[in-house]
């Protein structure tokens, strides 16, 4: 059984930074696809990055160049990278992960079968 460990979020100030950690267990295989995505209060899952199996990385527009998606393969940590934050980032953060793809990566958050309980961020003026 697939199982999404994230930690990291907390409240921060407009300005300032965060970052978020998961721990994926469960899943084996080399070629994986990994995900942040985040919901705000009264709106839709909305992806944030995702890192694909040859490592690159998408980010959706309204993070791209403040947020930073990584994996550190030895520690099996996915991580992401919060800069800059703005109160319009506050949301609940998910961890997701599809296991064992043959092509490339989605963003649409039903192509993810496991998710992990979510952390919470919250950003103030």
């Amino acid at each position: 059984q697939v199982r999404l460990m994230e930690s990291g979020g907390g409240s921060a100030r407009t300005g300032e930074s965060l970052t978020l950690s998961c721990v994926p267990s469960g899943g084996a295989s080399s070629r994986n696809c990994l995900a942040w995505f985040r919901q705000a209060p009264g709106k839709e899952r909305e992806w944030v990055a995702i890192i694909e199996p040859d490592g690159t990385s998408d980010y959706t527009p309204t993070v791209e160049g403040r947020f930073a998606i990584s994996k550190d393969i030895a520690k099996n940590t996915l991580y992401l990278q919060m800069n800059s934050l703005k109160p319009e980032d506050t949301a609940m953060y998910y961890c997701v992960a599809r296991f064992g793809v043959t092509g490339g990566c989605s963003n649409h958050p039903l192509w993810y079968p496991s998710w992990g309980q979510g952390t919470q961020v919250t950003v103030s003026t």
